[in-house]
């Protein structure tokens, strides 16, 4: 579950009004976030603290945004995620896509075939430079079919572009993970 801190930035935000936050806006280490566990009356409570994560975090969190975006299977959701010159070299097709449409049509029948659709990913590489910020790695696919679930290794790269409130997908590289060679 990716969750934004709901309290306020701090004092003197110009962002705040507006309910936006970049990492520009706040100093490192200045504020931090966690789900503090509070007993009252024999129920356990969680209470959000104030965060701020650095560009790492926040690319992190853009990525589970598209892994849970991906679980509910709509290829509108799904490429609302993607900048609107976006690229994808997509797992199940050897044609590149490079505009909303085939973006769309890519989604729309990975849906199809892989139905239930989820991702889990390992390990992860982040880079930011700048507004520009790359995460690689690797993911595993799972779906369901024929009443198995079955599951696809896969590598990935994305390119986000920091739009100035939003991490946005501008390139999407995923392809299937080769065998493991003995060695």
């Amino acid at each position: 579950m990716v969750t934004r801190c709901a309290n306020r930035p701090p004092t003197g935000n110009r962002h705040a009004a507006a309910g936006a936050l970049r990492s520009s806006d706040v100093k490192a280490g200045e504020w931090s976030c966690a789900l503090l566990p509070f007993v009252v009356t024999g129920s356990v409570i969680f209470v959000m603290t104030n965060a701020f994560a650095g560009p790492k975090e926040d690319v992190a969190v853009a990525t589970m945004k598209w892994g849970e975006t991906l679980g509910r299977n709509d290829p509108d959701q799904i490429i609302a995620l993607y900048a609107p010159d976006a690229v994808l070299w997509g797992t199940l097709s050897p044609t590149m896509r490079a505009d909303r449409a085939a973006l769309r049509d890519y989604f729309v029948t990975a849906f199809k075939v892989l139905p239930n659709l989820k991702v889990a990913f390992g390990e992860q590489l982040i880079r930011v430079y700048g507004t520009i910020a790359i995460n690689t790695g690797y993911y595993t696919f799972s779906f369901g079919r024929d009443s198995e679930t079955k599951t696809l290794a896969a590598r990935y790269s994305f390119t986000l572009v920091n739009d100035g409130q939003t991490w946005m997908i501008v390139d999407h590289h995923t392809s299937a993970m080769p065998a493991a060679s003995a060695q």
